[in-house]
């Protein structure tokens, strides 16, 4: 939606569906003390009926302040349209830590998987990094990432900064003392989210799925672990984030369902790159990165022969889970124990 569009709508459309549509306009008209405006009326009119006193004590006519009510919500909705017309990136390579050539080229369309694997210290979060600062050859890494096959300029990288790429680090870390409901339902709110309640109730559902332990609404989201974090923002991110690349640091290490997780992501049509040691996720995804010296060395094209080894290594994982819940519940781990699983 252009300026002008936005404006037509802001003027002809009644402030209570201008309201249910942006939530979080909500907040401008508080700021300005004019939130008992009529909402029955588009805001043009609702405005004849703001105090004058109200008005010049913040310096504004109101003409400033449907001029500046149509930018707010502009810049509330640029991640839409800025998201919306992703559809693939393209990692070009630069040089490893000996600075020879990687010699790559990789275009990565929407709804693949990329997977990223080497030793610990290889690079993986290195690339991982290039990814999310949108990088020009400007980066140790001299790596340059192209969006739909276009270069970026610093304005548009600066200006898709934060709505692009959605990173999940291996370390969540949360300050706001806040329940997960009310976490969620600000986050719903500032990225003005569609029927935010029936999506915030989603998100709960969906994180205690992939969580090793379940938690409720009311819990507080710095009493949650680590996994149960990761749980949380990896749902926040498949049903209210609008970026379309997601960047994912070693999902194994996060105590939750990884390949749930992964699969979660995958069906809401997104770009991911995840970095891991697990042979999993590895063989799950489209195509793997191979990391060497601190470069990519290769990049390999998950097999038929590779997908249908992935059922013998399911079992393997399915019962390293049933022991680890087994050590979990307090129980001993035994021969005749071990011998039922083979």
């Amino acid at each position: 939606m252009t300026m002008d569009d936005l404006e037509t709508f802001i003027g002809s459309t009644p402030l209570k569906d201008v309201l249910r549509k942006y939530p979080i306009a909500t907040d401008f008209l508080a700021n300005y003390r004019l939130d008992t405006l009529s909402e029955e009326v588009p805001l043009s009119q609702a405005l004849q009926e703001a105090d004058e006193e109200v008005l010049s004590e913040f310096g504004i006519d109101r003409y400033t302040v449907l001029q500046n009510f149509c930018e707010f919500i502009k810049t509330f909705t640029q991640s839409e349209i800025a998201c919306d017309v992703v559809s693939s990136i393209t990692i070009h390579g630069g040089l490893n830590k000996l600075r020879e050539p990687e010699n790559i080229s990789l275009t990565v369309s929407a709804g693949e998987i990329i997977s990223i694997v080497g030793p610990t210290g290889s690079g993986k979060s290195r690339l991982l990094n290039d990814i999310e600062c949108l990088a020009q050859r400007d980066t140790p890494t001299g790596r340059q990432i192209l969006i739909n096959g276009a270069e970026l300029d610093e304005l548009q990288r600066f200006e898709m900064d934060g709505k692009l790429v959605a990173q999940l680090s291996q370390n969540m870390n949360f300050v706001m003392d806040l329940s997960v409901r009310k976490f969620l339902e600000m986050h719903a709110k500032s990225r003005l989210t569609p029927n935010a309640y029936k999506v915030v109730e989603k998100c709960i559902l969906c994180a205690n799925r992939l969580a090793g332990e379940t938690f409720s609404e009311d819990t507080l989201i710095t009493q949650l672990s680590g996994g149960q974090s990761r749980a949380l923002m990896i749902a926040d991110t498949a049903y209210m984030s609008e970026s379309p690349i997601v960047l994912i640091d070693e999902i194994e290490n996060a105590g939750i369902d990884r390949r749930q997780a992964i699969d979660l992501l995958s069906k809401r049509e997104k770009i991911i790159f995840v970095s891991t040691h697990d042979p999993l996720l590895a063989l799950s995804a489209d195509k793997r990165i191979i990391i060497k010296n601190g470069g990519i060395e290769k990049v390999i094209e998950t097999s038929n022969e590779e997908r249908e080894s992935l059922i013998a290594i399911e079992k393997l994982d399915n019962t390293l889970q049933r022991l680890r819940n087994r050590l979990r519940a307090g129980e001993l781990i035994t021969n005749e124990l071990l011998n039922s699983y083979k």
